[in-house]
């Protein structure tokens, strides 16, 4: 089973890959967590993208696209896996179509998780995060830290510059811009199924195992 995950910012996509590779037991290919391994080994591509990295600049697309065919070349891949945070493009997910087709596999689904606007604004903009431990709350799930102070170790609590309405909605237009035209690419190739993620974790999760079953 080689599952895709697509969902804009805030709409659940990670949690919901940690279901999928607990009930599934696949293996989760991360770009990130691939981009950060490449780098730490010094392979030839890693060291290509710490060039880009150190520069402030983004990653090109066939450095990424060749990390991604080296991860998805590994044995553990060959029962299937779960590929987050990749392709963010149409382009890209010409790139990867090629890869998948040089490997001899295929996507068996492509799992997008549907979140109203301004549900997602509320979920992202609802984070705070404790200056003195870094722990992690939401206002909306856990009401009582909306007082300012950490149940963890009382310090104080805080909004991330990038957990503002202006930046949250700004992320939301440039995944609307680069990222949803996939929804259309993915349906055109039969491999999407819809999963409505206004709900909660549980019942998101009942939906989209029900979709890869399905």
């Amino acid at each position: 089973m080689n599952v895709m995950l697509l969902g804009a910012p805030g709409a659940g996509k990670g949690t919901q890959a940690a279901k999928i590779i607990e009930a599934y037991g696949l293996p989760h290919i991360s770009t990130g967590d691939i981009l950060r391994k490449a780098v730490a080994d010094q392979t030839q591509l890693g060291l290509e993208a710490k060039r880009y990295m150190d520069a402030g600049e983004l990653v090109p697309d066939e450095v990424v696209i060749g990390l991604v065919k080296e991860r998805l070349s590994q044995p553990d891949t060959d029962e299937g896996f779960v590929l987050d945070g990749f392709p963010r493009t149409v382009v890209q997910a010409d790139a990867l179509g090629d890869v998948l087709t040089e490997l001899s596999k295929e996507l068996t689904a492509v799992i997008s998780v549907d979140v109203d606007s301004q549900a997602l604004i509320d979920r992202l903009t609802a984070r705070r995060t404790c200056r003195m431990c870094g722990a992690i709350f939401n206002v909306i799930a856990q009401p009582e830290v909306a007082s300012g102070v950490c149940p963890t170790c009382g310090g104080e609590l805080f909004q991330r510059d990038d957990d503002t309405v202006e930046t949250v909605t700004n992320r939301l237009n440039v995944y609307e811009r680069s990222t949803a035209p996939l929804i259309d690419y993915y349906a055109d190739k039969g491999v999407l199924r819809h999963v409505d993620g206004n709900r909660d974790v549980a019942d998101v999760w009942v939906s989209v195992d029900a979709a890869l079953k399905g």
